[in-house]
C-alpha cells in the first residue's frame, strides 16, 4: 500500500499536484471571468430566477428540470470535499488554503457557466432515448477532436471511481466507525445495496432522490457548523484573519502543526477547491446536459450557482469551524494510517526549537533528514528509546503504542527508508498514538467543540452519509454517460456492477491512498476539458450575448 501511494504521489506531482496545473485551472477561470466581464456577478440574480422555474418548459427535450439538474450536479460536488477535503487542505496548507479554495470557487463560477453551456449545446439523444451530454460531445461535434473526447470519456470513468465512489464511501465508513463502532465492511455492504437500487433507475430516479436530499443535508450541515461557531464566537475573527492574513506569508508552526509555505497552501487550496466544486473538471456538465431547455446558456446560468453554494458557502463554513474550534492544530488519539507514517532515524524533541524547525523543514521538503532503515526492536509495545522518531500526519507522534491484535507487540519491525514493512508481518499489527488528524476524523473532532458537545461527533457521520452517498449516486451517472459515449448503452449495466463492487471494497481500504488517487484522476479529467473550452471561447461569448439579448427583449 505504501509503495502504491508513493507511485500515485509521484504521478500527482506531475499533474494535479504540480504548479502548472494549478495555474492552468485558475488561469482559465480568470481568463473567462475577465473575457465575459464577470458573469458570476452580472448574472447571479438571473441565475436564481432561472433556477426558480420561471423558464421551465415541459415540452422541451430533456430528462430533468433546471432545479433537478442543479440538485444532481450539487449532489455530485457536495460531498467529502466539503468536509474531509477542507480538513485535508487546512492540514496540509494551513488556514490560507481556505482563501485559495474561495478564489478557485469565485473564478470557477465562470468556468461552470462556460463548460455547461457548451456541453448542453452539443448534447445528443442516446440509443435508449435518454439525453447524453458532457464535454466529450462538444469535443466530438464542434471541435471534431474525437481523440480528445475519448480521452475525456476514459478519464471520466476513472474519475467516477477516484472522485465519486472510492473516497466517498471510505470517508463514510471511517466516520461511522469512529462514532458508532460499526465495522467498515458492514457500512459498505448496506450502502452498496442502496446505491445499486437507486442507480438502476437512471437519471430520473437519481434526480428525484437528489432534489430531496441536497437541500435537507445542506441545511443540517450548516446548522451543525453554526453550533460550533456560536460556541467559539471569540475565535471567529482570529480565524478569518488567519485565512486572509497568511496568504502571502505562509502559516507559522502552531501547536502540533509544523507550518506551511505560501506555495503549498496555494497548491493544496486550489487542488482541494477543484475537488470540492469540480469547476473545470467537466463532470457537472454531464448532469446539466439532461435539463429540459432549448437555451443552453440558461442552464449555464444555473450552473454558476454551484461553486457559490458548494465552496463559498459550505466549504467556508467548514473552514471556519475547523479553525475556530482549534482542532486543526491539536493532536488526538488515533490509529495511524500506514501511508501517513514515517520513521526518522534518531531521537527528535518537539519541545526543542531546533529539532522542531528541522523536522518542519523536512516535511515541507526544504531539507531531508535521515530515515530509519533496519530492524526496529519493540518491547511491550514501545520502540527502543532513542532509535526512531515517528511522524504521523505531518506531526510528531506521541504516546506511540504498537500492538499485535489486542496484545502489546514484542519483537522487531522491519523498516526500509522510514516505512514499516507491514506486508511482511502479522495482519493484526497496528500502531496508534497521538498526532494531528486530517480528512473526516479532523472535522469530527471540530464538531465536538461546539454547543452540541460530544453529540457533535454525530453531525459528521450524518452529513457524510448524506453528502458522500449522493455524490456516489451522481458520479455513477457521469460514468455511465462516458461508457455510453465510448461503447454504447449496452455496456452500462456492466459498468454499474463494477462501480458498486468498487464502492464496497473502498469502504475498508487505506484512506490516504484513496485521497491520493482522487487527485490524479481529477487532473486527468480536467485537462482535456480546459483545453476544449479555451479553444471555443469566442463561441461561448457570442452564445451568451445572443441569449442575454433575448432576455432583455423578453423573447424567452
Amino acid at each position: 500500500m505504501q509503495k502504491l501511494n508513493d507511485v500515485l504521489n509521484l504521478i500527482d506531482s506531475y499533474f494535479g499536484g504540480s504548479q502548472w496545473f494549478v495555474f492552468l485551472l485558475i488561469g482559465t477561470g480568470i481568463f473567462f471571468t475577465v473575457y465575459l466581464k464577470f458573469p458570476q456577478i452580472r448574472f447571479f440574480r438571473h441565475a436564481i430566477r432561472v433556477l426558480s422555474g420561471r423558464y421551465d418548459n415541459e415540452k422541451h427535450i430533456g430528462d430533468t428540470s433546471h432545479f433537478q439538474a442543479l440538485s444532481t450536479a450539487l449532489s455530485g460536488t457536495i460531498g467529502t470535499g466539503n468536509i474531509a477535503g477542507v480538513a485535508l487542505a487546512i492540514h496540509l496548507g494551513g488556514p490560507s488554503a481556505v482563501f485559495w479554495m474561495l478564489v478557485t470557487a469565485f473564478v470557477g463560477m465562470t468556468t461552470k457557466l462556460v463548460e455547461v453551456t457548451l456541453s448542453h449545446k452539443y448534447r445528443e439523444l442516446a440509443e435508449d432515448g435518454t439525453v447524453a451530454g458532457g464535454p466529450m460531445y462538444y469535443m466530438k461535434n464542434r471541435l471534431h477532436m474525437r481523440w480528445l473526447a475519448a480521452l475525456f470519456a476514459v478519464a471520466t470513468i476513472l474519475s467516477s471511481f477516484g472522485t465519486g465512489s472510492l473516497p466517498q464511501i471510505n470517508s463514510i465508513s471511517n466516520a461511522i466507525f469512529s462514532s458508532f463502532g460499526i465495522q467498515h465492511y458492514i457500512t459498505g455492504a448496506v450502502l452498496a445495496v442502496l446505491l445499486a437500487l437507486i442507480i438502476i433507475g437512471g437519471i430520473k430516479r437519481i434526480a428525484k432522490v437528489s432534489e430531496r436530499l441536497v437541500p435537507f443535508m445542506s441545511v443540517v450541515y450548516v446548522i451543525g457548523a453554526l453550533s460550533v461557531l456560536v460556541y467559539n464566537y471569540d475565535n471567529i475573527l482570529p480565524s478569518v484573519v488567519a485565512i486572509f492574513g497568511d496568504v502571502f506569508s505562509g502559516t507559522a508552526a502552531t501547536g502540533g502543526f509544523l507550518g506551511a509555505t505560501v506555495a503549498f497552501a496555494f497548491n493544496r487550496g486550489v487542488n482541494r477547491g477543484l475537488f470540492s466544486n469540480e469547476a473545470g473538471q467537466g463532470s457537472a456538465p454531464i448532469a446539466h446536459a439532461a435539463a429540459r431547455t432549448e437555451e443552453p446558456v440558461s442552464e449555464g446560468m444555473v450552473a454558476l450557482l454551484e461553486p457559490f453554494i458548494d465552496t463559498i458557502v459550505i466549504c467556508f463554513f467548514t473552514g471556519l469551524t475547523l479553525l475556530s474550534s482549534g482542532a486543526w492544530a491539536e493532536k488526538h488519539n488515533n490509529q495511524f494510517q500506514q501511508a501517513d507514517l514515517v520513521a526518522l532515524a534518531g531521537a527528535y524533541d518537539e519541545q526543542d526549537p531546533s529539532d522542531r524547525a528541522r523536522v518542519s523543514d523536512h516535511i515541507l521538503r526544504k531539507s531531508s533528514l535521515p530515515l530509519f532503515t533496519g530492524s526496529l526492536p519493540v518491547h511491550s509495545g514501545q520502540p527502543e528509546p532513542g532509535t526512531v522518531t515517528f511522524l504521523h500526519a505531518r506531526s510528531f507522534a506521541e504516546d506511540v503504542v504498537i500492538k499485535d491484535g489486542d496484545k502489546l507487540f514484542d519483537g522487531e519491525l522491519t523498516v526500509t527508508n522510514g516505512r514499516i514493512a507491514f506486508s511482511s508481518m502479522s495482519e493484526k499489527i497496528s500502531i496508534s498514538g497521538k498526532s494531528l488528524l486530517h480528512s473526516a476524523p479532523l472535522s469530527t473532532e471540530a464538531f465536538k467543540k461546539g454547543l452540541l458537545g460530544d453529540w457533535g461527533k454525530y453531525v459528521i457521520p450524518l452529513a457524510l452519509l448524506l453528502f458522500a452517498f449522493t455524490t456516489s449516486i451522481a458520479w455513477s451517472y457521469y460514468g455511465d454517460r462516458a461508457v455510453t459515449y465510448l461503447w454504447g448503452s449496452k455496456y452500462v449495466r456492466s459498468y454499474h456492477i463494477i462501480y458498486v463492487a468498487a464502492f464496497f471494497i473502498a469502504s475498508f481500504t487505506d484512506t490516504t491512498i484513496i485521497w491520493t488517487l482522487s487527485g490524479v484522476t481529477i487532473a486527468l479529467m480536467a485537462l482535456p476539458n480546459l483545453i476544449g473550452i479555451l479553444l471555443l471561447h469566442k463561441e461561448v461569448k457570442s452564445s451568451i450575448f445572443e441569449y442575454w439579448k433575448k432576455v432583455k427583449e423578453k423573447k424567452l
